[in-house]
């Protein structure tokens, strides 16, 4: 009689997955706030209308969290593990595509989390 293999499930594998930017490196993730996917950006582009012009009102490089408000004056709260918060200092003008959540500084796009 062979011994059960015992076999995680999904789940308790993908908690237990760290992204390599916690260690410093290139984000290994695409969820909320790391890398930003293909698929993405794309969903975004072709979803143009959905875009919201915004200003960025307080930016920190060390925790990766920006204040973008709205031109409407709507705040959003953002963070995002791969740089946008060095690219994009307080004053920035950025575009906001919040059903994918994705953060436009010029023609750089980021992967954002609403926090």
């Amino acid at each position: 009689m062979s011994t059960p293999l015992n076999r995680l499930s999904p789940l308790p594998v993908r908690e237990r997955a760290a992204c390599m930017c916690q260690h410093g490196d290139v984000c290994s993730s695409f969820a909320s706030g790391h890398g930003l996917h293909l698929i993405q950006a794309r969903l975004a582009s072709a979803t143009p209308a959905e875009w919201i012009d915004a200003i960025v009102e307080q930016s920190d490089a060390d925790s990766g969290e920006l204040v973008v408000r709205t031109l409407d004056g709507e705040a959003h709260s953002l963070w995002n593990a791969t740089g946008a918060a060095l690219e994009a200092a307080a004053g920035t003008p950025v575009a906001l595509h919040v059903r994918y959540g994705v953060l436009a500084v010029g023609r750089t796009q980021f992967n954002v989390a609403s926090i």
